[in-house]
């Protein structure tokens, strides 16, 4: 997973808490996460496609997959990483 956010924005921040929660309680070690800090790296950023943050991109397994927002929709987060809230209880 990639994780795209624009420095200390309050929704970025939101965002890595809402992410490192999920990952914690339905993931636990299985992911590997990057965050790319937009406004640091913004070459990186436009490259890659991303005009929106904060933006989570799932790269693998496929098919990829992208939410924006803050994550703190953690049905939508599951679901675009392929998982169901529901069958990880």
């Amino acid at each position: 997973m990639r994780l795209y956010i624009a420095g200390k924005a309050p929704n970025s921040v939101k965002a890595i808490a809402n992410l490192e929660a999920i990952c914690r309680r339905y993931l636990k070690d299985g992911y590997k996460l990057e965050i790319v800090d937009v406004c640091e790296h913004p070459r990186r950023a436009l490259a890659d496609g991303v005009v929106v943050t904060p933006s989570l991109a799932k790269l693998s397994p496929a098919p990829a997959s992208n939410v924006i927002g803050n994550l703190s929709d953690t049905g939508s987060v599951l679901a675009a990483l392929g998982l169901h809230a529901g069958a990880m209880e």
